[in-house]
């Protein structure tokens, strides 16, 4: 099982799993508001989720905003991440090479530590976003989120796979379960994974019934958990309060 890297070193000392807590504020006072008040308690990470961002067509003022960002995040990494409308983002006024000369501009700007783009956008595009964070150092998390159903044990494997065969850093895959045993399914999957591919997996099954995934994907190989700082970008995820209390427990446990 592999830690996620971040600037050359393990996210959260290698610890498995890190955890993320999402940046969904609309405006630049309240993104910089909002960092503040989740980086003091202290997440492994921070996303920031720019397709909530309402000034996300003006480069300029997403460019200060990640500024901002920077400044309030009391040094703890950021990813960077669109999330595309088809893969449950919000919708957003820019195109697709407008998105991508938007990756560039905030790569460009040392303002991120990863990036995230969806496997499923077009060969060409992930092709670019690869190449650029390539260029700026910045490892890509290359993303599988499906709002409506848990796909069969094939294709989450192939899913998994398909993020390494196109050069992620790190694969994601997130579901929607319709019964226990879709969870079942995706942390099968995700333990296989983490088991062969050369780079670090998440994993998370969404909604309630997919909650305990959020708690216990870390003994199945997922790299990395989302929680509440502020507000919840995807449906199910925890208080990262509660998260921490949970970690702690299974970790003690399993230690013992």
């Amino acid at each position: 099982m592999i830690p996620i890297q971040v600037d050359g070193r393990p996210l959260a000392g290698g610890r498995l799993p890190a955890v993320c807590a999402p940046l969904v504020a609309r405006s630049r006072a309240a993104l910089a508001s909002e960092a503040a008040a989740v980086a003091a308690k202290q997440p492994d990470l921070l996303e920031w989720r720019v397709d909530f961002f309402e000034a996300i067509g003006d480069t300029g003022e997403v460019l200060a905003a990640a500024a901002d960002l920077r400044a309030a995040s009391a040094g703890i990494p950021i990813l960077f991440t669109r999330r595309c409308q088809r893969e449950g983002g919000q919708p957003i006024a820019l195109d697709e090479p407008q998105v991508l000369a938007l990756y560039e501009a905030v790569a460009a700007s040392g303002c991120a530590d990863l990036m995230d783009f969806e496997m499923g956008n077009e060969a060409a595009h992930v092709a670019q976003v690869r190449a650029l964070t390539r260029r700026h150092g910045l490892p890509l998390v290359l993303s599988f989120h499906d709002f409506q159903y848990t796909p069969d044990e094939a294709e989450l494997r192939a899913r998994f796979e398909q993020a390494q065969r196109l050069e992620a850093d790190v694969a994601k895959v997130a579901v929607m379960p319709q019964a226990m045993e879709d969870v079942h399914r995706l942390l099968g999957a995700t333990l296989q994974a983490s088991r062969t591919l050369g780079i670090p997996v998440i994993s998370m099954a969404m909604g309630g019934l997919g909650a305990v995934t959020r708690l216990c994907g870390g003994a199945f190989g997922s790299a990395l958990t989302f929680a509440v700082g502020a507000a919840a970008s995807a449906p199910g995820q925890i208080p990262i309060e509660d998260v921490r209390a949970a970690l702690a427990v299974l970790q003690r446990a399993t230690a013992a």
